[in-house]
């Protein structure tokens, strides 16, 4: 393979660097695992898996109304390189126009009762929501904290991305039990007597479940000392994409990922309980998403999830001798 495409194996590693890599013999063993070549007609019955080629050809070759949630993270409109495929910066009606191409194409794949989150930055937004808007119903629109980012002496420090939830219909799936985020609570009411007001104090800390807000807090970047971290530049966390698996599925729905990338999406979806179906442009990410659900098998977990709950950032590993007592929910 041309060295363009293995950047994995040139780069200097953390001595303790647990960044999930692929040797030669990773790429002979799994390249059979990746559908390349599509039939002359239609699948009749959607593929599970992984499909290596560009999401606007296969879509053709795939069946209508099989989708229950579409997880849509293209690249943003900004100068990025994947592996040597470079995605350049173009004015926001060029990529307004390309991203309606994308959804039109995929529309037809989902169900009546589906759901749909587009990725974006802010810049990219202002297409998202003029292209989801004229396509679907849009329900909200999700601000997520990226916790590192390069500062700048000219402009805010760019620390945030968003995710527009949509729906085809107004009959959708949501499971809002299933998306709770556990906080600490750090300065918790208390009776006039002093005494604590619906908790209690414990030598771990005091916490309480709450409904889900638009404004997430609480998601790590995938980094070189997290298992599920991968060489691809723009990764989305497995605790970012479990929540909106978890809110829009149910067991057994059927979750598209047409920008697949490391594989995160297909790998939540498995370790779930969801049918999943990933396309990916690259070679090199396609065995990556395929390696990482060939370790899913063994490694189910999802980090910052746990006990039914996603917990706040830094607060689960606090509690791993146990679910605390004076957990309340609201």
């Amino acid at each position: 393979m041309p060295s363009s495409i293995q950047p994995s194996q040139e780069k200097q590693r953390a001595p303790m660097s647990r960044t999930l890599t692929l040797d030669d013999h990773d790429r002979v063993r799994l390249a059979p695992q990746i559908l390349h070549d599509l039939p002359s007609d239609p699948f009749s019955v959607p593929p599970t898996g992984t499909i290596r080629g560009d999401c606007l050809k296969v879509a053709k070759s795939l069946p209508q109304n099989f989708v229950d949630l579409l997880i849509l993270d293209p690249p943003y409109n900004l100068n990025k390189s994947f592996n040597g495929r470079k995605f350049s910066k173009c004015t926001v009606d060029e990529y307004t126009n390309w991203l309606d191409e994308i959804v039109c194409t995929l529309k037809p794949l989902l169900k009546k009762t589906a759901s749909i989150y587009i990725c974006g930055d802010w810049l990219s937004s202002a297409s998202i929501f003029t292209v989801a808007s004229s396509h679907f119903v849009v329900q909200n629109r999700i601000t997520w904290e990226r916790e590192k980012g390069r500062g700048s002496k000219s402009n805010w420090k760019n620390s945030s991305e968003d995710i527009w939830f949509c729906t085809v219909s107004e009959h959708y799936t949501f499971n809002v039990d299933n998306v709770k985020l556990r906080r600490k609570v750090l300065a918790p009411y208390r009776n006039g007597d002093g005494t604590p007001k619906g908790w209690e104090v414990t030598r771990e800390g005091n916490f309480r479940d709450t409904h889900p807000s638009n404004i997430w807090t609480d998601i790590t970047i995938p980094f070189w000392s997290m298992p599920e971290n991968t060489d691809h530049p723009t990764q989305k966390s497995e605790k970012l994409i479990a929540k909106l698996v978890l809110a829009s599925t149910n067991s057994g729905d059927f979750v598209l990922d047409p920008f697949l990338g490391s594989g995160t999406t297909s790998v939540v979806s498995k370790k779930l309980g969801r049918k999943y179906l990933g396309i990916e442009l690259d070679e090199e990410y396609s065995l990556l998403a395929e390696k990482r659900l060939e370790i899913a098998e063994s490694e189910p977990e999802i980090q910052g999830f746990s006990d039914g709950v996603f917990w706040e950032r830094n607060t689960l590993a606090i509690q791993q001798k146990g679910t605390p007592s004076n957990v309340k929910s609201d």
